[in-house]
């Protein structure tokens, strides 16, 4: 069934989320600030995405910014709840935006409308799939002030890139080109500005089409991959495959195919 009419909107100062037609919109909406984000933001932007990855009606997760910007980071002013000593004991870790992201199954997509710098590029490399403008940045700034990648970014750039390129970056903090992260696979695509947010909705409403526990299921499947020999692997993708057997998508699916007619998945 389409959220086409139940569009649904939550809406706070810092952060925008909604729900239409299966896919979960998630904005940075701090565009005079640079989408920088404040301690509330990081609460609402896991609470959301837990929603979202719970929510039977979403399919797929899409994340972008207001303005210019996708998000340069956190903000480090006073007030905002972020500094020094942040990222002590009274910050819990694993309720952090790109630990969420990491292990919720629900397929993410990034809409990279405008530049990113430290946390929020680890954000945008959170994601399954990024879609960048031709004209953002990407940057990982992490040493130039200081830190380190400590929101994921140690552990996912090696795995994307290579060990020699990832610290290449990361010792560095060079800022890169939409081209270049183009070049390296930091990002699937790059198109025009006007242009991202609608190209990634297409590819999310492409992903929604199929069969949503097939997907969710491939997802996990790829994240265990990471951590298991090629024998174990195989026999956890066959239970995996045990109850999809078992499920309406798949004779559904099978239906489609025999019939030869676009396929309608409930998700169930």
């Amino acid at each position: 069934m389409s959220t086409a009419a139940t569009d649904l909107t939550t809406q706070t100062d810092e952060v925008l989320y909604s729900v239409a037609d299966h896919i979960a919109t998630l904005r940075l909406n701090r565009p005079d600030r640079q989408n920088t984000i404040t301690r509330p933001m990081l609460a609402a932007i896991s609470r959301y995405l837990v929603q979202a990855n719970t929510d039977d009606e979403v399919r797929v997760i899409l994340i972008t910014g207001s303005g210019r910007f996708f998000c340069a980071g956190l903000d480090l002013r006073g007030g905002s709840g972020i500094g020094e000593g942040t990222m002590n004991a009274t910050l819990d870790l694993r309720e952090a935006p790109p630990i969420v992201l990491h292990h919720i199954d629900k397929p993410t997509i990034c809409a990279h409308n405008g530049s990113s710098a430290g946390y929020g590029m680890d954000l945008a490399l959170g994601c399954d799939i990024r879609i960048m403008a031709s004209e953002s940045k990407m940057a990982p700034s992490f040493t130039v002030r200081g830190v380190v990648p400590e929101s994921g970014g140690t552990w996912i750039l090696p795995r994307l890139i290579g060990w020699s390129k990832a610290t290449e970056l990361i010792f560095t903090g060079r800022t890169l080109s939409a081209a270049q992260c183009l070049e390296l696979g930091l990002v699937s695509h790059v198109v025009p500005a006007d242009e991202c947010l609608a190209a990634a909705q297409a590819l999310a409403a492409e992903i929604a089409a199929n069969a949503p526990l097939a997907v969710q299921a491939a997802k996990r499947m790829m994240r265990m991959s990471a951590s298991e020999n090629f024998d174990d692997h195989v026999h956890h993708v066959y239970l995996q495959l045990l109850p999809l057997f078992q499920s309406r998508d798949f004779k559904e699916g099978m239906a489609s195919f025999m019939e030869k007619r676009p396929a309608k998945f409930e998700g169930r």
